[in-house]
């Protein structure tokens, strides 16, 4: 199951945003850009970029981010994290990391640090048990409760 699954199966039903953050493996930094690294990483995802730097200003991040976007195609509005990396830090977010929030913003599932531990399927199992909890208590997604 990908994110794109999740996503076709529940956007009517719940809100999906990204948030792109700072880059995990800029050409300036960690990068697995060079020799047997680049090879096995664009086999294991070959829709991620291999050339991006570290970014310095919020317009280098924002086209990164589009970039990140139109590559993966999960139909999933992409947000950009500030150059402080507010969201990051308090998700501990870095590298990717999957999140439920509740319509009360309670977090309702916090998924592992990926890429090891980025399971769309245990997030869906979370929607589909928050969506069976919550259609018990309204008539609809606007809050009224049943009578």
């Amino acid at each position: 199951m990908q994110l794109q699954d999740l996503y076709e199966t529940y956007h009517d039903q719940v809100r999906f945003l990204s948030v792109y953050i700072s880059e995990a493996h800029p050409v300036d930094g960690w990068w697995f850009g060079k020799g047997l690294s680049k090879w096995l990483m664009k086999l294991y995802s070959p829709k991620v970029s291999m050339d991006i730097y570290a970014h310095k200003t919020m317009e280098e991040r924002r086209k990164a981010a589009g970039q990140c976007q139109d590559a993966l195609r999960y139909g999933i509005r992409t947000y950009v994290d500030e150059m402080d990396d507010a969201v990051s830090k308090a998700y501990a977010a870095y590298p990717d990391r999957l999140y439920l929030i509740g319509a009360d913003g309670k977090v309702v599932y916090a998924g592992g640090l990926g890429p090891f531990d980025f399971r769309p399927r245990e997030l869906g199992a979370a929607i589909e048990k928050y969506l069976e909890q919550y259609r018990g208590a309204t008539d609809s997604f606007t809050g009224d409760e049943r009578r």
